[in-house]
Formats: C-alpha cells, sequence, structure tokens
C-alpha cells in the first residue's frame, strides 16, 4: 500500500471532534469513502473560519487544487472521529495541508490519512495571489 509520510516541518494547527452518521454509511456497511474527504473538509474550514477566514466570495481565501486519501482501516457507525490537520511547505500563493482520522474510542490508531494542496485565490480573477501576511504567519 503507498503511504504518505507527513513532512518533518509539520506544523500542528488544529483538531475537530465529529460525529459518524448512520446515514455515511454505504451498502457493505462501513463509512462510505467520500465521507472521509468530507471529514477532512469540515476540519479544514472550521480552522479557516476559526482563524478569521471568510465567505465572502468576491474577496479572495483558500481553495483546494487536489486532495488524496489512504485507507487504513474501514470507519463504522457508531462512534465519533477525531480529525487533526497540519500544514506545511508554505508558498508565496499555497501550502499543504495533512489530516489523519482516528476513532474517539481507540486514541493513537489512525483509521485514515490524507491531505491537499491550497491555493490563495482571488476568487473574482480565479487565479492564485499571495496569501496575506496574518495567514501566512498561521503557516509559519
Amino acid at each position: 500500500m503507498l503511504r504518505f509520510t507527513l513532512p518533518e516541518q509539520k506544523k500542528f494547527v488544529h483538531e475537530i471532534v465529529i460525529p459518524l452518521r448512520w446515514g455515511d454509511m454505504d451498502a457493505m456497511g462501513h463509512i462510505n469513502n467520500t465521507v472521509y474527504f468530507r471529514y477532512f473538509e469540515i476540519a479544514r474550514l472550521d480552522w479557516i473560519f476559526r482563524v478569521g477566514g471568510s465567505t465572502d466570495l468576491s474577496g479572495q481565501g483558500p481553495v483546494i487544487v487536489n486532495a488524496f486519501c489512504n485507507f487504513l482501516r474501514q470507519l463504522e457507525f457508531p462512534g465519533d472521529v477525531l480529525v487533526r490537520q497540519y500544514v506545511a511547505h508554505p508558498g508565496r500563493s499555497s501550502f499543504d495541508t495533512y489530516l489523519t482520522l482516528e476513532r474517539t474510542d481507540m486514541p493513537g490508531v489512525i483509521w485514515a490519512e490524507g491531505g491537499a494542496r491550497t491555493v490563495w485565490t482571488d476568487y473574482k480573477a480565479r487565479k492564485s495571489v499571495p496569501m496575506p501576511d496574518w495567514f501566512r504567519a498561521l503557516l509559519e
């Protein structure tokens, strides 16, 4: 199995607990693989909004340009998942996020790991722009 390794120079920035929902399961009886990406999205957005990010689509903000997930174990209802988020590799306009999923009833056991490349974007112009200093400071 191909697995990523968290970079040495990562920075822990956020964690959130999300309940596993009955409706997130598929016909195979486990949480559907698409929902893992939803958990990652919930964590990223919760962090962005907590640090001052905006939903104003006439301004600037983060856009995901790729995403990946390694499914290590099958999550099943009921329970809660702890999503931990790290950031790394801040550039002029981009940075990487790395996330891990653990069940809260099994601390330390990673059920899935993934990440995304995020680019700071001018929403109207639909092009990358330099990250604002206040946001860059959160990544370094």
